[in-house]
């Protein structure tokens, strides 16, 4: 395997002020060397990826990375600014930093040599070296870990230090980060490293397994064992020699190459510090070896770190549990250990773990607004499936057998195989049905982003009470947060350990469906039912400009975050009135999807009026952008928002308002909730609402390509010369 980093990749004079302008500054020099074939579309995949979680950690340190199509091979580049680049830490900008490109199919080896990285920039003797190194050659072979044998003894560490010249000065004065008895890295660690990727350890390697070069060395005196073996192996509980506290842990970033493995070592290393034995089940790109299941009985705390769901998170069902960012894991992992010490101590013990796909963990101190976000979102996004599958099965019954079809009997009391109006009648019927679960399936997956399972019973409960009751999808929206808060508090009251196993599965669901039943049935279910009539009616009177203006209001909302939580409220809004359908609802249905349809179809034909203005990768997604927006996906847009933000979404916004407007202005309808340009022959006044779609797409794609031309020119080459400059040196 070629070399993943060399002396060309190197630049101790990193002159860029921004991290935009210092990725695209290494990002050259992978371009220069065959590494990146398209220097503009890997920019937008960092971009994308800067654009999850910011990319600086504390320590002067900046990892951008991502895994895109445009890398060769795994590739890593660093800089070093004097000045300091602002890349989103705590503690202020970075000097130090890391572009890590990986291939969009990288293969598990690969991806973890990526992650190694992560793990030594835990290292202040590592990183003190990188501040003074003067050579770029010695550098690049720090950084990849080439050492001599280990038999070498001392003079390895001799070789590495000679080589950097005056870091390893640097690293050790006095004053300096590792300055009392600091070792050059690269030498012993490095060393270890080797082994344990040419023995044994390369198996787990490529699993994803965190390997730790450290791991033979004892926690604390009197202590069998370390932080990755099997706590199981040190004395009793009763007497001097104690086994020391015990934790699991999972960590986890959107990547999968970075945050996750550093998190990992920061963890054991604090673990080692404070004699308290860390096993981390690093769930990476490369996929994760499970935890031995014995290990996790026998830990005393479970700790996630993770901006992904856990995987298999029931696992640690039962057990304090503290639950945070990734990032967290990084920047404060004494603090995690201590807490979920006390958590032990006080015999908190957490409900069981929530692995949704809106995950509720975050940064101690995310506001309470932000978390109802997430809740709300996952039960959308467990919604949407029944919406699609149901409001089209509804909107083909209507458009084979008419809209009389509502009137039909049941298909299992009367079919008549040769008859067009039953098999009309079969998709009605199917589609209501698989209609009538939205409100349910809502409320019951709010409460699941809230409590986990434990919360689906008490929140399909309610969400059902809901429909009894006629509160439809706002009675829908509040059993679920009731359902969720339930079980979060009853998971908060202390119980005997042996009633612990019984109570996800019988005296929870118990408890808080007769609780959500009583409130929903006799407290506020009747109040929101009167309320959600109101809206109903309020929708049906809406006329002139008033419907015109909340047109405009939520195309505005459609396209300011392309499939994002604004979007989904909007659309969750239109949905909402397909369940009893009117005049108005229908209307508020069409306006919603005509909007989102824009922003995708107006990219689409910018990149075909004004191609220079985008890159070559960019007109390749304009090709797909056609189909995505005719298809009513909005996201089909994203990857020109992610590149360039600031002039894409103004410029959907300003289409999304002109065609919900004019939808609305039109008295355009639609009973499907979903389909785009198929659906058509059941949208009310197609023609015009085709025109309301096409004026929309006009605005917003010239919008965007007069803020594009007017924006002013950059140093580096224009986006077209560019790519054929990485043509000619990929091909060479």
């Amino acid at each position: 395997m070629s070399e993943m980093i060399s002396a060309d990749l190197v630049d101790l004079d990193l002159a860029a002020t921004t991290k935009e302008a210092a990725a695209r500054s290494l990002a050259e020099r992978m371009v220069a060397l065959g590494r990146v074939t398209d220097l503009e579309g890997f920019l937008a995949d960092v971009a994308a990826r800067e654009a999850q979680m910011p990319t600086g950690l504390d320590g002067g340190i900046g990892i951008p990375h991502c895994r895109s199509a445009h890398v060769t091979e795994p590739t890593l580049a660093f800089g070093r600014s004097a000045a300091g680049i602002d890349f989103g830490a705590p503690d202020g900008p970075a000097d130090l930093i890391f572009l890590i490109a990986a291939p969009a199919g990288a293969d598990d080896a690969h991806l973890t040599i990526l992650s190694s990285l992560a793990r030594r920039l835990m290292d202040e003797n590592f990183t003190g070296t990188l501040r003074g190194a003067t050579d770029a050659e010695p550098t690049a072979a720090l950084i990849r870990g080439d050492a001599p044998d280990a038999a070498e003894g001392a003079e390895a560490a001799d070789a590495v230090a000679e080589g950097v010249g005056s870091g390893a000065a640097a690293a050790t004065a006095p004053g300096s980060p590792g300055a009392a008895g600091a070792v050059v890295p690269g030498a012993d660690d490095a060393v270890s490293d080797r082994e344990d990727v040419a023995s044994g350890g390369a198996a787990a390697a490529d699993r994803g397994e965190h390997v730790s070069p450290d791991r033979a060395e004892p926690v604390a005196a009197g202590a069998d064992g370390n932080a990755g073996r099997s706590p199981g192996s040190g004395k009793g509980r009763d007497g001097g020699d104690t086994t020391p506290f015990r934790v699991v842990a999972v960590t986890s970033c959107p990547t999968g190459i970075a945050h996750t493995y550093m998190a990992a070592e920061s963890l054991e290393k604090a673990g080692e510090a404070h004699g308290v034995q860390v096993a981390v089940e690093t769930q990476g790109s490369a996929g994760f070896t499970r935890l031995d299941p014995k290990v996790i009985a026998d830990a005393d705390g479970v700790i996630f770190a993770h901006d992904v769901p856990v995987r298999d998170k029931e696992r640690f069902a039962g057990k304090p549990t503290v639950d945070v960012g990734v990032k967290a894991g990084i920047n404060r992992p004494a603090e995690l250990i201590a807490e979920v010490r006390g958590k032990a101590e006080r015999g908190e013990v957490s409900g069981p773990a929530k692995t949704t796909p809106v995950d509720a963990a975050g940064e101690p101190g995310e506001g309470y607004g932000t978390k109802l976000r997430k809740w709300l979102m996952s039960g959308v996004s467990y919604m949407v499936p029944f919406v699609a599958a149901g409001g089209l099965l509804i909107a083909l019954g209507f458009a084979i057998g008419g809209y009389e079809i509502s009137d039909a009997k049941s298909v299992a009391e009367h079919f008549v195989w040769a008859d067009l109006t039953s098999w009309a009648a079969l998709l009605f019927q199917v589609g209501g049905l698989a209609f009538s679960f939205l409100v349910p399936v809502l409320a019951g997956y709010i409460a699941y982003g809230m409590a986990d399972r434990p919360g689906l019973v008490p929140g399909f409960v309610g969400g059902a009470i809901a429909l009894t009751i006629n509160a439809g999808f706002l009675g829908g929206l509040i059993a679920g947060l009731l359902a969720g808060g339930t079980v979060m508090a009853i998971q908060r009251l202390k119980v005997p350990k042996p009633l612990r196993g019984i109570m996800p599965v019988v005296v929870i669901p118990l408890i808080s469906s007769a609780v959500v039943g009583f409130l929903m049935f006799l407290v506020i279910g009747k109040p929101i039912a009167e309320l959600q009539q109101a809206l109903t009616d309020w929708l049906s009177s809406l006329s002139g400009a008033n419907a015109v203006i909340l047109g405009a209001i939520l195309g505005l909302m459609m396209c300011f975050d392309l499939g994002g939580p604004l979007n989904k409220v909007a659309y969750t809004f239109a949905v909402g009135g397909l369940a009893n359908p009117n005049e108005g609802s229908l209307k508020v249905m069409a306006a919603v999807m005509a909007a989102g349809m824009v922003p995708p179809l107006a990219m689409a034909l910018a990149t075909v009026v004004r191609g220079r203005l985008f890159t070559k990768t960019e007109r390749e997604n304009g090709k797909a952008a056609w189909v995505l927006g005719a298809s009513f996906i909005t996201e089909g847009a994203i990857p020109f928002a992610a590149a360039d933000p600031l002039r894409v979404i103004p410029a959907a916004m300003a289409g999304g308002a002109v065609t919900g407007g004019l939808s609305m202005a039109f008295e355009c309808t639609l009973r499907a909730p979903h389909g785009g340009i198929f659906v058509v022959p059941l949208i009310g006044n197609p023609f015009l609402y085709l025109i309301a779609i096409v004026a929309g797409t006009l605005v917003s794609a010239g919008v965007v390509i007069l803020l594009k031309s007017a924006r002013k020119r950059q140093p580096e080459k224009a986006p077209a010369a560019a790519e054929e400059e990485t043509e000619v040196l990929a091909a060479a």
